[in-house]
């Protein structure tokens, strides 16, 4: 059974995650976000990333708002070199939300994700066992991570995730573009 067995109960989400979200988006990081995916566009690199789908055992899904771009995601990130994909996912999971893993993730599909570039791969991950840390992950990457009824999510989830979700729970065919 997964600790989380009661997020949707109207309690807080993830306390400890509880940050003032009402500022912009810091222009530094934006920059660099954007300076990076045209360094990679211009050299014709491949990308590797990953993202991992968390659920509850009562519907709920984990869900993470970066500072540096808007809408809500997917835990994940890049496949660092000599990581497994696997191995990618849990760092990722537990990096951006303090969860973690309690057993091995699961491989649900690889996409790819021409919005990026035509050369950018995603893996995505199941997983339901998990453990949340005591103290908040330290850093700047995420403002704000917690779990979400799976039929009623943020409204500025983004596009992306929610068709990933809706793979994840087998009311929409997999696509093999992100």
């Amino acid at each position: 059974m997964s600790v989380y067995s009661q997020c949707c109960d109207g309690a807080p989400r993830n306390p400890f995650m509880e940050r003032d979200v009402t500022s912009p988006i810091p222009l530094p990081m934006r920059l660099m976000r954007r300076l990076t995916l045209a360094a990679n566009r211009l050299r014709g690199s491949m990308s590797l990333g990953v993202r991992i789908a968390v659920r509850s055992d009562d519907g709920c899904v984990l869900l993470v708002r970066h500072s540096y771009m808007p809408g809500w995601y997917l835990p994940g990130g890049a496949v660092d070199p000599g990581e497994t994909l696997a191995q990618a996912a849990v760092r990722e999971l537990h990096e951006e939300t303090g969860a973690q893993a309690l057993s091995p993730p699961r491989l649900f599909a690889m996409y790819l994700n021409v919005r990026i570039s035509p050369r950018d791969h995603v893996a995505l991950f199941c997983l339901d066992d998990v453990r949340l840390a005591d103290t908040p992950p330290s850093g700047v990457e995420i403002r704000e991570s917690g779990f979400f009824p799976i039929a009623d999510l943020p409204p500025d989830t983004t596009p992306a995730t929610r068709r990933r979700i809706a793979e994840i729970v087998g009311v929409a065919p997999t696509d093999p573009v992100w």
